[in-house]
């Protein structure tokens, strides 16, 4: 069965537990070549589905697995009748086992198989059968140039199992990758398919688990998990009686000079996703504009760190660091934040000072990293970050001992014990100022409606990158406030007030 974007399963895996599992396959009785002509089979069957009209294939072929699977695709494409050419970039003569067997059985079926050359004409729907999932380092010659030919192509590809050249643990290019319209991948879902810069290659995606046996496949362990709509957190349904005393008082800290904008956001979300009071402690001046433009919020000046613990003396949650600054003013008031025992959100320039090592990080606190600020927390550059994001957001969950958010595309969700949750949602059109203000405050309000510290996070994220999903269908131009009202729709959809 092919499963589409709509219904993939939940467990995301490194490259080295899917070999695990199709070890255990093998050992629990299913042939290696019998699972390499299932995906034969099923990847055959997704070609013709995207592109039934196109009659020539192309299958450039490795030296492993994937090359196996390519050399059956092309003989299934030549007994339907298609024109077909295998262009070998690997020896075919050093391929072994079931690959050996694969490149075999096409040659007997009629397959023609030529050496890739940098001349070769490349014809018809292009099968990437190259690298899988093996590759350490940056991609080498001749597999450098024959990417570079199938990417300046402009015809359509599909990828065997990952592009290859992309990281099937980290979602990185190594040098250069495929860039697929179309990736099938075999047995488990990996994890880099989904972060790091795998939305660039890898194309729409589906997934066969080549009949696997349901019950080797649960007992092997996965590296992370993906979000979804079934399996999300739920706020509970309010009792009629209910009274804003008993749904949270969240406490936005933020908005230096210059930056205003940020805590309102930040305070305009956490009214949106429902706690019951909220309150902004900013610079004085921004006074009379928060006020005319959020009437709802309890907007206070605060000047030293003394005005904010009295003012966060009455709040159950703490929202710091929304255009914050990192002067005089922004290091005191996040002193007061650090003194605090309240379930805290960390921010922006919060995680800048962080960095710094100024402040003692409070317990019970959610970090909100974007790339750029988790390369600060680590000590790393952020090109480094981005190159493994699953590590990076593991670290910081550890260093810290809290509930991290790695911001970006595939954003991750990581706990203290090394637990790991990825979203596969979201839009290019999200990729604007104030959106991560917007999340800080949808997860202060969750915790101040009583979700713990992971599942806040969790629900937060999946409904905010769905909002910019839904208000992308609109174009570019997403305002971050654009947000709050979708928002306010998603969580009622996904957590009704009243049964």
């Amino acid at each position: 069965m092919l499963h589409s974007p709509d219904n993939l399963p939940q467990p995301l895996y490194s490259a080295a537990q899917v070999r695990e599992l199709d070890a255990r396959l093998i050992a629990a009785g299913t042939p290696g070549f019998e699972l390499m002509s299932r995906a034969a089979h099923a990847i055959w069957r997704a070609l013709r589905r995207r592109w039934p009209d196109t009659g020539g294939l192309t299958v450039l072929a490795g030296r492993g697995n994937n090359a196996g699977d390519g050399y059956l695709v092309a003989a299934l494409a030549l007994r339907a009748g298609w024109q077909v050419q295998v262009l070998a970039v690997g020896d075919a003569a050093q391929l072994q086992g079931d690959a050996a067997q694969a490149r075999d059985q096409a040659l007997a079926a009629g397959v023609i198989v030529n050496v890739w050359s940098e001349s070769a004409e490349l014809q018809g729907v292009l099968l990437d059968a190259l690298l899988g999932t093996g590759l350490a380092g940056a991609v080498r010659a001749p597999y450098a140039q024959a990417i570079a030919a199938i990417n300046s192509s402009a015809l359509p590809v599909l990828a065997v199992d990952i592009p290859s050249g992309l990281c099937a643990d980290t979602g990185q290019a190594l040098g250069v990758a495929v860039r697929a319209h179309l990736t099938v991948t075999l047995i488990g879902l990996k994890l880099g398919l989904f972060t790091g810069q795998a939305a660039d290659y890898v194309g729409e995606l589906q997934f066969t688990d080549l009949q696997a046996d349901a019950a080797l496949v649960a007992a092997q362990a996965s590296a992370a998990q993906r979000l979804t709509q079934a399996r999300l957190p739920q706020l509970p349904v309010r009792s009629r009686s209910v009274h804003k005393g008993q749904l949270g008082h969240v406490l936005v800290v933020g908005g230096d000079r210059g930056y205003a904008g940020a805590g309102l956001l930040a305070a305009q979300s956490a009214l949106r996703v429902g706690a019951g009071l909220v309150s902004l402690a900013t610079r004085a001046e921004h006074l009379p504009a928060a006020q005319a433009r959020l009437p709802e919020v309890m907007t206070a000046a605060v000047a030293s760190a003394n005005q904010l613990l009295s003012l966060g003396a009455n709040a159950t949650v703490w929202v710091v660091g929304p255009g914050l600054g990192q002067g005089a003013w922004s290091r005191s008031l996040l002193s007061a934040a650090a003194s605090s025992d309240a379930p805290q959100v960390w921010d922006a320039d919060a995680l800048n000072l962080l960095a710094q090592a100024a402040v003692q990080l409070p317990g019970s606190t959610v970090l909100t990293p974007h790339p750029g600020e988790a390369a600060r927390l680590l000590g790393l550059s952020t090109a480094q970050v981005q190159a493994d994001r699953p590590a990076a957001a593991r670290a910081l969950a550890a260093r810290y001992q809290t509930v991290c958010v790695l911001k970006g595309a595939g954003t991750l969700v990581a706990s203290a014990q090394g637990e790991l949750w990825l979203c596969d949602r979201g839009h290019p059109a999200m990729a604007g100022a104030g959106l991560g203000d917007v999340l800080a405050g949808f997860i202060g309000a969750l915790l101040a409606q009583g979700l713990p510290a992971l599942a806040a996070a969790q629900l937060a994220v999946y409904l905010h990158a769905v909002a910019g999903e839904r208000l992308a269908q609109q174009g570019r131009g997403l305002a971050a406030s654009d947000l709050c009202a979708v928002i306010r729709e998603l969580l009622q959809e996904q957590s009704a007030c009243l049964s």
